[in-house]
């Protein structure tokens, strides 16, 4: 018989439940049991979504409070030595480690977060040292898995495997070979698997997403080490080693010949691999195949895949698995929420609950499974739906694909070199030396927020609401002129989300209403969805930007978000390239660049924080992407006179291995995360000469930590000895719309006195 399962299920809650309880947290409206019980809550109910929906096994320890890879890092009891002085206990210690601060306990710089392979998740890097100890804690795992065996569930957990957690850790205080704590590691996870075997349990999911990389020799070799050593840990527990985010490729061979009782496969972005992979099993080995998209929002096409997977499932029989790709984690959780897609756009979409729903049609489709009318009908609907969506009208504009096929090289040159424009932009800017600038966004205020859901519901006309949001920028522009900044930004607060407002008001993008998705800790998005070909109907941010520019004497930035980034954080069609989607939306944003330079803004920032994650994950792909992913970027900044200065903003990626393609965006000026890493990311420019204008993050917003003028110094400091100090900017790591207006007020007063001490010496020098 076919088993089902799936990686992991989304952890916020259909209301985003986990978000605002972790707030309440944080911020002293709720007490610590009310976290626990409503997490608790959650729990139990994506167990029993996943039991009723005809999952063989519910998956645990896929919940987390912030973080699955920092849940790991305690679990595995590798705590950064800062956070062992004992100022709280371990509970609040955790958020310290994510958040830099905690109800109680000393505040302190917080890891390092960055993206999860390619997706939009971010997770804590684990930090090490050469002699690490690893000291199990499994109090948190073993409850709840006593949690969903009490309710009845039979219980898959998963833990990360031993070598991609090494992977995904950075080296402490010191360069040193991270795998040389593999052995030690090694006995952690001995210790962890024996004692999971004595809990009734017959499989323990361990995720090695790593084996999708193109590995060198030293990491292939760790793996055949660490499954050796681990398949001893007792007959009775079964090991399910878990690939996903791609096909294995050159670590085919290794990985099937690791000793373990069950491999999953992502035969969505691996491809048919899985079959040749079947081919190769022992008999007593299973084979989990992640038919169905964990990444995206498309109704499974259930014919086609019953097609491809019928030979191997009649071949491996009892050992054959369905699952999803990954861990649905990634896409919203129920489509039965949303009431504002038309029938037929909502017919298209399946998000977790439907997801699940399909893995059990397809298995009920493979095993002709009674009730077979049910089945047929259900067959059929789908097919009806899956072919409506290639055949709709609205999916392809002619005039759209045409001005695509017919761009050139030349549509993506600035016209000038860098060294000609940014004299003409000082001439036009004058701007002092380390000038100082904020990403764009100010706080989302309760009133805000109100104002934008009362305009959603038809409680106030368009006057009002865009008297509300003048009012507002007004406000964001006498602060700033009051703390000293020298280029302005509105504010952006008409803007829910940085992607989502531009979906909005973008031809072939739509919006969902409770598509939530988790980026990281209580921080979610609702990526908006593109189904066809991208147009704009009309200028979507001139208006608002040159009000605010007749606020100011002062340079006030146009801000856009890229089209690389509009790509990366949306869910996207799946029916032509990325690639061309991409310039689709590079085209609808140069026109909206031009125009904003027409209405008088001499800087206009277009953000490309996704410009990294977008990398695919194998080295040997990265030049093809990148060439279109700086192309798409020119193109949208290619349109304007040169002494129109182009910003470009990206935060939490590592750059080092990118900073060519980097500096051939051409931006002349570029933004980025470097105060949570302490400066470690700009080691680059070591060897490195960017050629423009940077500005490093001076500190990290998404802590509530408030920045010392002697602490943005000391970084700005580190900066300038591998930037020159006639080219560098000073601005924090990225946008301000999570925090209080009481900390941006005293982190960038903090930011502007640093600035003019900066100034003060360099003249004295």
């Amino acid at each position: 018989m076919v088993k089902t399962h799936i990686p992991g299920f989304p952890r916020i809650g259909a209301q985003r439940e986990l978000k605002f309880a972790l707030e309440d947290y944080w911020h002293g409206k709720s007490s610590r049991n009310q976290l626990v019980d409503t997490a608790k809550t959650l729990r139990m109910q994506n167990w029993n979504i996943q039991a009723q929906s005809g999952m063989d096994f519910v998956t645990v320890n896929d919940f987390s409070l912030y973080d699955q890879v920092l849940d790991h890092s305690v679990l595995l009891g590798s705590t950064p030595e800062r956070f062992n002085d004992g100022s709280c206990d371990s509970f609040d210690n955790y958020f310290r480690m994510a958040r830099g601060r905690a109800p109680s306990g000393e505040p302190t710089r917080a890891c390092e977060m960055t993206k999860w392979f390619d997706t939009n998740y971010h997770y804590l890097v684990p930090e090490l040292s050469p002699n690490q100890r690893f000291i199990l804690n499994p109090e948190k795992l073993l409850a709840e898995i006593a949690e969903a065996q009490q309710l009845g569930h039979q219980v898959k957990p998963v833990i990360l495997g031993p070598v991609t957690y090494l992977w995904l850790a950075k080296c402490a205080n010191e360069e040193f070979d991270r795998l040389s704590l593999l052995p030690a590691l090694l006995d952690s996870y001995q210790g962890l698997l024996k004692l999971l075997a004595r809990k009734n349990i017959d499989w323990v999911q361990i995720d090695e997403p790593a084996l999708v990389m193109e590995l060198d020799t030293r990491w292939q070799e760790a793996y055949r080490e660490a499954y050796q050593t681990l398949s001893t840990c007792g007959a009775d527990l079964k090991l399910l080693l878990t690939t996903y985010f791609g096909a294995l490729d050159k670590n085919f061979n290794l990985t099937n010949y690791l000793p373990v009782d069950g491999f999953h496969l992502d035969a969505v972005r691996g491809g048919d691999e899985f079959i040749r992979f079947s081919e190769q099993l022992r008999s007593d080995q299973v084979l989990s195949v992640g038919a169905i998209d964990g990444r995206n929002i498309w109704k499974a096409d259930i014919t086609s895949l019953k097609e491809k997977l019928a030979t191997v499932a009649q071949q491996l029989g009892d050992n054959f698995w369905l699952s999803s790709s990954c861990s649905l984690l990634h896409v919203p959780v129920d489509l039965a929420q949303e009431s504002g897609f038309d029938p037929e756009l909502y017919s298209w979409l399946a998000f977790a609950h439907q997801k699940l729903s399909e893995i059990s049609l397809l298995k009920s489709t493979l095993l002709n499974l009674s009730p077979q009318a049910d089945t047929a009908e259900q067959l059929a609907a789908n097919l009806r739906d899956v072919t409506a969506r290639t055949q709709s009208q609205r999916v392809h504009r002619i005039e759209v694909k045409s001005r695509v096929h017919t761009l050139t090289p030349e549509d993506g040159e600035r016209g000038l070199a860098y060294a000609e424009r940014a004299i003409q932009q000082q001439n036009k800017l004058q701007l002092p030396a380390f000038p100082t600038t904020t990403i764009g966004s100010f706080p989302q205020t309760s009133d805000i927020r109100s104002a934008r859901a009362r305009y959603r519901r038809g409680e106030l006309d368009s006057s009002a609401y865009n008297a509300i949001m003048q009012a507002e920028i007004r406000d964001c522009i006498e602060r700033q002129e009051r703390y000293g900044l020298d280029m302005l930004v509105h504010g952006e607060p008409e803007r829910n989300d940085m992607v989502e407002y531009f979906g909005e008001q973008l031809e072939g993008y739509t919006t969902s209403q409770l598509g939530w998705v988790q980026s990281y800790g209580s921080r979610c998005v609702k990526p908006p969805i593109i189904y066809g070909d991208i147009l704009r109907k009309e200028a979507m941010t001139v208006g608002w930007s040159r009000y605010a520019q007749s606020l100011s004497n002062k340079p006030v930035k146009g801000m856009l978000t890229g089209p690389v980034t509009m790509l990366q954080w949306a869910f996207v069609r799946d029916d032509q390239p990325r690639s061309e989607t991409c310039l689709q939306i590079a085209l609808a944003l140069r026109d909206e660049v031009v125009d904003l330079e027409q209405a008088g803004i001499a800087a206009i920032q277009i953000d490309e924080p996704a410009i990294r994650e977008g990398l695919p994950l194998k080295r040997s792909e990265w030049d093809f992407y990148l060439q279109w992913a700086v192309y798409a970027f020119r193109v949208s900044a290619s349109g304007v006179q040169p002494d129109t200065q182009i910003h470009t903003h990206m935060c939490y990626a590592e750059f080092n291995d990118i900073i060519q393609a980097i500096a051939d965006m051409d931006a002349d000026v570029i933004t980025i995360e470097t105060s949570r890493s302490n400066m470690e990311l700009l080691e680059v420019f070591t060897n490195f000469d960017y050629p423009n204008e940077i500005g490093p993050g001076v500190y990290d917003i998404h802590s509530p930590n408030t920045p010392t003028v002697e602490q943005i110094l000391s970084l700005i400091d580190k900066a300038a000895t591998q930037i020159p100090v006639e080219r560098l900017w000073i601005n924090p790591d990225c946008g301000l719309k999570t925090r209080g207006w009481d900390e941006v007020a005293t982190s960038l007063i903090n930011m502007v006195a640093a600035a003019k001490i900066l100034r003060e010496q360099s003249l004295a020098a």
